[in-house]
């Protein structure tokens, strides 16, 4: 769960979850609105799921990091978006050379 750097951190009993803290744009950015069961529940965009993933790569595991982005490269979403979702939570510089690995 990301919340922002000042916010007090819940404290759910169940499920176990991992928080993580972002500011700014790292934060808003590639966040959708949906309505499930008359619920609107904020969730992540495939292109910064997928930047995130790399963000954290070092935590969850290159493997699933490159695994989201075959599976992105393979839905046909557009590499802008996530291009744009790597800037936002700054790891472009580390996605580009295995975004161009994979195009190549």
């Amino acid at each position: 769960m990301a919340i922002d750097l000042k916010a007090r951190k819940p404290r759910p009993d169940v499920p176990p979850i991992k928080i993580v803290r972002f500011s700014g744009r790292a934060l808003t950015a590639g966040i959708e609105r949906h309505i499930i069961e008359g619920v609107t529940v904020s969730i992540t965009s495939p292109a910064r799921t997928v930047a995130d993933c790399f963000k954290y790569r070092n935590k969850i595991g290159l493997d699933v990091a490159l695994e989201a982005l075959r599976e992105y490269r393979r839905s046909r979403r557009p590499l802008d978006n996530l291009l744009q979702a790597a800037q936002d939570v700054r790891v472009a510089r580390v996605l580009r050379p295995y975004l161009e690995a994979l195009t190549t």
